[in-house]
């Protein structure tokens, strides 16, 4: 199921599941390009990606969706429960605590206010789960850059934490902060 939200600023953002053999290509393409490298995908082969989300697919635990705006496939998100995936160990989880990652597909003709728009669209989508009580976030401490989004729609970043594969930057936000955040 889908649900679309309209921003008078881009156009209709709507959400559909990923399809892990149907998107693997456009995955693929999206997951190796220079702008995505905070997804740690640069190598991967297309075999890499359609078996990373059929796993994902295939996991209770996590889904991912396939954005599109005006039709048009244009981001990824990823909503994974945190107490099974992600941050096992980093943290203590609470009872409606979601994690969630998101992808602006790479272009080459950005649409200003379209990467905030994606993110407000991503988080209402979570919070439309009336079972959803707080969003959990772990960019790299050096993406500053999703540092700003996440703070734009509520983000407050609580410490540093080591992953595996990074030094991350957790934050949540709650659905208050979220709708404090977006109707500023």
């Amino acid at each position: 199921m889908s649900r679309t939200s309209t921003t008078t600023a881009v156009g209709a953002l709507t959400l559909r599941p990923l399809d892990p053999l149907h998107d693997a290509e456009l995955l693929h393409g999206w997951l190796t390009h220079p702008k995505s490298a905070f997804w740690m995908m640069q190598d991967a082969r297309l075999v890499d990606v359609e078996r990373a989300y059929m796993e994902l697919a295939a996991d209770e635990h996590q889904q991912a969706h396939l954005g599109l705006h005006d039709g048009v496939p244009a981001f990824l998100m990823e909503r994974y429960d945190p107490a099974h995936r992600e941050l096992v160990g980093l943290y203590e989880p609470e009872p409606g605590d979601v994690g969630m990652h998101f992808l602006v597909a790479p272009t080459d003709r950005p649409v200003h206010g379209f990467t905030r728009a994606v993110i407000t669209a991503v988080m209402a989508e979570l919070f439309a789960d009336p079972a959803t009580r707080r969003v959990v976030v772990e960019p790299d401490v050096t993406n500053t850059a999703v540092h700003a989004l996440n703070a734009a729609v509520g983000f407050v970043p609580e410490r540093e934490i080591q992953k595996p594969e990074k030094k991350a930057l957790l934050s949540f936000c709650t659905r208050e902060q979220f709708e404090e955040a977006v109707s500023a």
